[in-house]
């Protein structure tokens, strides 16, 4: 792909000042489609592909997990490995408010607010993955250890789906 058959977002903007290679893949976004979508477009592992959740703790502050596409995130684990209160999803509005990303469309990399980024653990371990590139219908294929550019911390909190 050239450089102008994808759009130049935060996150690729992010990604290129970071020089991090990657591979962009455009498809036609569905509202709800979610990992199983991309997983049946490009014929992928749904555990290669990378969820992005926005979630905030008691405290209204935010924060970002990155979790396999055929996993959930416990929560209540969480909160506990962090040692926080309570952690849930962050409201749409105030996600993207954070994040400047729509659901659907969100991505660590060049977020308007510096939320701290949690990886769960087996996300390491893949070859490549692949995470949303900064809008609806555009994700990126990058080598998982570029995600430590974002100083992440690991976490152990994937639930069967």
């Amino acid at each position: 792909m050239s450089k102008t058959d994808y759009p130049v977002t935060p996150a690729v903007r992010f990604l290129r000042a970071h020089k991090i290679d990657f591979e962009p893949l455009l498809y036609a976004y569905e509202e709800h489609g979610g990992t199983a979508q991309i997983t049946s477009l490009f014929h992928l592992n749904e555990h290669q592909v990378i969820k992005t959740i926005v979630l905030q703790n008691e405290k209204k502050q935010g924060l970002v997990v990155l979790m396999h596409g055929d996993k959930h995130i416990s929560t209540r684990n969480l909160a506990r490995e962090l040692g926080m209160k309570h952690i849930e999803p962050a409201d749409p509005k105030q996600a993207n408010k954070w994040t400047g990303y729509l659901v659907g469309g969100t991505t660590p990399f060049g977020m308007k607010t510096a939320l701290p980024v949690y990886v769960e653990r087996g996300i390491w371990d893949l070859d490549k993955i692949y995470i949303n590139g900064g809008k609806r219908g555009f994700v990126v294929a990058i080598a998982p250890q570029d995600l430590q550019t974002l100083n992440p911390q690991t976490v152990d909190v994937a639930v069967d789906a």
